[in-house]
């Protein structure tokens, strides 16, 4: 059964052309007598961008199963980093579409093609792990220095805030107004207004 066949074709740049990659798929295509149903393209845009208009097609379309096989002209024309493949590729294959990088001889219908897929994947996960890894050492030396972790956190006006909620403003009201949870602002405005004496103008931090 001829299988239908999808290409994706992607240049990082605007002055760069496709058409190299377009002309090899094509030959390949016909010496496995496919047909090419579908062009999905990406031009001037990076491989480690996570949304590309021409790839996301490609993804939408393999999910409705409008072709059986996607080809590209190398790997990294459909991915910069071995993460964003194997989600790529995982997402093929669920919906039973199969990839061929066509001038790497990478097919994965094929057992050798298979085969390739499983050191990518355990790459991937190597790479996910020194990722966690540096993060993590990353986190504890921040710690040693004094960083505070977490959100920044934000200012109000005191004063502001007790005149608002004055005026018949809910607590959820008041934090909309104010851009401050309502939990800060109960803890420290409920206070100052059991003991006006309290208030003066200042401006407290909320919790991160």
């Amino acid at each position: 059964m001829t299988k239908r066949a999808a290409m994706y074709l992607r240049v990082s740049t605007d002055g760069q052309t496709t058409e190299n990659q377009r002309l090899a798929i094509e030959q390949y295509s016909r010496l496995q007598e496919w047909k090419i149903v579908q062009v999905y393209e990406d031009v001037g845009i990076s491989g480690a961008k996570d949304v590309r208009p021409g790839l996301d097609s490609l993804k939408a379309d393999a999910v409705k199963g409008r072709f059986d096989v996607a080809l590209v002209w190398k790997f990294d024309r459909l991915a910069r980093s071995t993460t964003n493949l194997l989600d790529t590729l995982a997402l093929l294959q669920r919906y039973g579409v199969d990839f061929v990088s066509t001038t790497e001889a990478v097919d994965t219908s094929t057992p050798t093609g298979k085969m390739v897929l499983t050191f990518l994947g355990a790459i991937g996960e190597f790479e996910r792990e020194i990722i966690r890894e540096r993060v993590v050492c990353g986190l504890e030396r921040a710690k040693v220095n004094g960083v505070k972790l977490g959100r920044p956190r934000r200012g109000f006006d005191v004063n502001e805030a007790l005149r608002l909620k004055k005026g018949g403003l809910s607590w959820s009201q008041l934090a909309k107004r104010i851009s401050v949870s309502s939990a800060t602002l109960r803890r420290t405005l409920a206070p100052l207004l059991k003991n006006p004496g309290n208030g003066a103008c200042v401006e407290v931090c909320s919790e991160s």
